[in-house]
């Protein structure tokens, strides 16, 4: 049984080791030793990689069958249970995933003549049960999906199992990660997932109640399928304006926000970029962190065109949010005023210059603490970390700190704490 059995999944990422191991278990492998203790391997990397355990092979197919985007499977994570010829096509094919679900690994056992590798395989324990790929909610939801698959009663029960897996957790890289980036090979963007980021909340972020509310607001609106604007969080460095977009990002997930970092070099793919997830169900934010441009720099133009002005269709799952340290994000220069003043149409230049902050319809300023705000940064992380150390102490050597690390900021606060957490470990150590 190979995957050239199938319709719909016959390009699966995983093909090759489907196809050694669905030949061993259905007596079509030859020379069965040397490949079963491959395959073995190669299941215990997959297992480590993606903090698998359990029955390892239940654990590939569901992941075959959650990672692989076909007809069928976007399909139903935009509109649920299919119907038709595409619903015929998949029950083909589930019919055979469902079989070899059913085979018993343990009885390669038999084959091999060795350890009992395959019975170790079965029920495998992980070591630490983390995954270097998927956030902990998608390893335990695909561990899920392997052991409903395990129990359905009949092929109908085993294609429901994966078409509701399909409309609640979406399917292939857009379903199964939160971020991803940007790879451009020759004329053609790829958009690549980023395994771990930074696991901030905007609970973490201490103080700036307000800018926080307004980015919420325009978020929700936006998962919500409410008109929703473009978002530029500009202001002092260090203040937590990246960080509030990854909080936003980690609060959402699960209701369908995605995020992808682009640069100011890519501008010129970011049409293909949209084009690429347009049609997907996912909500999708557009990231660029510390924008800003030279006067000689020409991107913020693609930039424009991309937000407002262009010929087609805005799509209406994708936003553009952005970071920048300028309210103005094209540096401007004293200079420019000789220059304009020798230009017959001054007002047309500057208009020029700001009419790319002008497509952000919604601008938020993240300011530098005051010296009370800043003690109040470092109360909090303190008391998030549990730092048994005396108020009137601890902000002497927070003001201390700060003093010689970049003044009063957010950012200044939590490397304060960092400072005071590793000499607590040596202390300690």
């Amino acid at each position: 049984m190979k995957s050239q059995e199938l319709i719909l999944y016959r390009n699966m990422k995983h093909k090759e080791l489907f196809d050694k191991v669905a030949g061993l278990l259905t007596l079509e492998q030859t020379e069965a030793a040397p490949t079963l203790r491959a395959c073995a391997g190669e299941l215990i990397e997959l297992a480590s990689y993606y903090g698998f355990e359990g029955n390892l092979w239940h654990c590939f197919l569901a992941l075959c069958l959650a990672g692989d985007e076909n007809a069928y499977s976007t399909s139903c994570e935009i509109t649920g249970a299919s119907r038709g010829t595409l619903n015929e096509l998949a029950a083909h094919d589930f019919r055979i995933m469902k079989e070899l679900f059913d085979y018993d690994i343990c009885a390669l056992d038999n084959l091999d003549q060795g350890p009992g590798i395959w019975s170790a395989l079965s029920c495998y324990q992980a070591s630490n049960g983390g995954s270097k790929v998927y956030n902990k909610h998608v390893r335990d939801q695909i561990l899920a999906l392997a052991s409903s698959l395990e129990k359905a009663a009949d092929e109908k029960e085993f294609a429901a199992e994966v078409t509701e897996f399909y409309r609640r957790l979406g399917v292939g890289k857009f379903g199964l990660n939160k971020a991803f980036r940007i790879e451009e090979e020759g004329h053609e963007p790829r958009i690549l997932p980023i395994p771990n980021i930074e696991d901030t909340h905007l609970d973490d972020i201490i103080g700036y109640r307000l800018q926080k509310q307004k980015l919420i607001e325009n978020t929700e609106a936006f998962l919500n399928g409410q008109p929703a604007n473009n978002v530029l969080l500009f202001g002092d460095s260090g203040t937590g304006k990246s960080s509030s977009i990854k909080a936003v990002l980690n609060e959402y997930y699960d209701r369908g926000l995605r995020i992808i970092e682009v640069y100011k070099h890519q501008f010129k793919s970011l049409s293909k970029i949209q084009e690429q997830i347009k049609d997907r169900k996912y909500k999708f934010i557009i990231y660029m962190d510390d924008l800003s441009f030279e006067d000689s720099e020409l991107e913020y133009k693609y930039l424009k065109a991309i937000i407002e002005g262009g010929l087609g269709i805005k799509p209406g799952n994708v936003l553009i949010y952005a970071t920048s340290n300028r309210r103005h994000l094209i540096r401007e220069k004293f200079s420019d005023k000789r220059e304009l003043d020798d230009d017959l149409h001054n007002n047309d230049t500057v208009q020029e210059k700001l009419s790319l902050v002008a497509r952000f319809g919604v601008t938020i300023y993240y300011g530098s603490p005051d010296r009370a705000e800043f003690r109040e940064i470092v109360r909090g992380l303190a008391e998030r970390y549990d730092l048994n150390i005396p108020l009137e102490e601890l902000y002497a050597k927070a003001n201390i700190w700060e003093l010689h690390h970049g003044g009063l900021s957010g950012r200044t606060a939590s490397q304060f704490i960092t400072h005071l957490l590793g000499k607590e470990a040596e202390k300690n150590g």
